[in-house]
């Protein structure tokens, strides 16, 4: 099936490590919360949601990106999930507030 939108959440976890990560516990979370919502909004037929390893900008907390845009949201918190699925996946407006901005 091809999907209008494809979510993707951190589940990395990096043990024993200085370095952040976005963590599974919390990646799983923001997984669950995401799936559960765009479910009960019955989007879930063109938006499919999946965890993945690393985004590789973990200094950033757990990062959610969103294709085809491209777009990385950092810091993402349980309490921003109605936010971005709002915004992002229903009127097609990033959550300028989330954005990993370019240097």
């Amino acid at each position: 099936m091809i999907y209008d939108k494809h979510v993707f959440i951190c589940t990395n976890e990096r043990k024993n490590n200085e370095r952040l990560s976005c963590g599974e516990k919390h990646g799983l979370e923001l997984t669950a919360a995401f799936k559960k919502k765009i479910k009960d909004q019955l989007l879930n037929t063109n938006i499919r949601t999946s965890r993945c390893g690393c985004l590789g900008i973990c200094d950033f907390g757990p990062t959610v990106a969103i294709y085809p845009e491209g777009i990385f949201y950092v810091g993402v918190t349980l309490a921003d999930v109605d936010e971005i699925i709002q915004s992002h996946l229903v009127n097609n407006v990033p959550v300028e507030r989330l954005l990993l901005k370019k240097k």
